[in-house]
């Protein structure tokens, strides 16, 4: 997921900027709230929003957003315990509310559970240690840097990254990559073995008589 974080203290910005990295995550942190009106766009999977910070509030910058038509799920991080507070997120359009002070662990958890939800809907993902791709820009990343790669091979890292977790066979890459050409077999195996060999790092796996997939990457 591309998450952006908002949190004005810093040590605790960097603790949970550090920790969804570490698991995986691509993270763009901000201390402030208008800064993050600036730089945020429909490229993130994830807001995780402080709601007392300066400048505009975590409730101000999701009520802005929602104006703009921009509905990015999000995670509340407050130390606010009034209900009519609580309410109020919910109403804007909030996923969950985390209190502080919490366990690092739990927003992990709370992300899970809004990945498994939105697994078809998440534009920006990771594949491997370094390698990340935007649905959206349908554009492959290493270490944040966009890849050159030829259409046709960008193709296949799409289907392979819209059926994360599943087994795309044959038949798939021959109806949605060469248009349904009488493609063979070994044809489409040239053509990902050059894809891989292109590749820094393997994270396509060929599941032996079926096709190929790529898991979804969690960090260890």
């Amino acid at each position: 997921m591309k998450i952006l974080l908002l949190e004005d203290e810093l040590m605790l910005n960097n603790a949970i900027k550090e920790y969804l990295t570490d698991i995986g995550h691509m993270v763009d942190s901000f201390t402030d709230g208008q800064e993050v009106i600036d730089s945020v766009d429909t490229s993130y999977d994830l807001l995780v929003l402080d709601i007392n910070v300066p400048t505009k509030d975590g409730f101000q910058i999701l009520k802005e957003l929602n104006e703009q038509q921009i509905f990015i799920p999000t995670i509340f991080i407050t130390a606010l315990v009034d209900i009519e507070d609580i309410s109020k997120g919910y109403d804007l359009g909030c996923r969950e509310y985390i209190k502080k002070p919490f366990h690092l662990e739990e927003l992990g958890i709370k992300i899970n559970q809004i990945l498994k939800k939105d697994q078809t809907t998440t534009s920006h993902m990771r594949l491997s240690e370094n390698y990340s791709y935007s649905k959206e820009k349908k554009t492959l990343y290493f270490n944040g840097e966009p890849q050159m790669l030829t259409k046709k091979q960008l193709e296949i890292i799409h289907i392979l990254a819209l059926n994360i977790n599943m087994i795309v066979d044959f038949e798939r890459f021959r109806e949605d990559i060469w248009d349904g050409e009488n493609i063979d077999n070994p044809t489409i195996r040239a053509e990902i073995s050059r894809l891989k060999k292109a590749l820094k790092e393997d994270f396509i796996k060929n599941i032996r008589g079926l096709g190929y997939k790529i898991d979804r990457y969690y960090s260890v």
